[in-house]
């Protein structure tokens, strides 16, 4: 049933793009974004950029990481995969679900994940790490803001 749903909306999506009446591609998630995650106690955690674009309705890649509060989790290049469920809203606005995973490259099994809300310019939710380095675990809150 859930994925009859996922299926439906973008089919709507789809339908009322081609219609002259669904979102216009400023209205993606595509751009650059700045991530600012703090621990439950409130305390900055990490801070990373990335740039964003959605392809296909619902996938969403992610280029140009770069954390920008040095962690010893993700000391290189790190990979990442994010995904966005539409919520039905049409009229020229984002809503709906977002979901991003960074992956550590060096050291290596280290695993951010993201869960949110996306609402406009603003993507909000939780986060959770899971590593098998020393002190690569912890979870919090996010924020992500666009930046262009």
């Amino acid at each position: 049933m859930k994925h009859f749903r996922i299926f439906f909306f973008l089919a709507i999506g789809f339908v009322l793009t081609a219609c002259g009446g669904g979102s216009s591609s400023s209205n993606t998630l595509t751009g650059n974004w700045t991530a600012n995650l703090t621990n439950t106690d409130g305390t900055p955690a990490f801070a990373f950029t990335t740039s964003f674009t959605q392809s296909n309705g619902s996938i969403v890649i992610g280029t140009n990481l770069a954390f920008t509060v040095s962690t010893g989790c993700f000391t290189s290049a790190a990979s990442q995969t994010g995904s966005f469920v539409l919520s039905g809203n049409f009229n020229g606005n984002i809503s709906g679900s977002f979901q991003l995973t960074i992956t550590s490259a060096t050291p290596s099994d280290n695993t951010l994940t993201l869960q949110g809300t996306v609402n406009n310019n603003a993507i909000s939710g939780g986060w959770t790490l899971a590593g098998l380095t020393p002190g690569c675990t912890g979870a919090g809150d996010f924020t992500f803001t666009r930046i262009s």
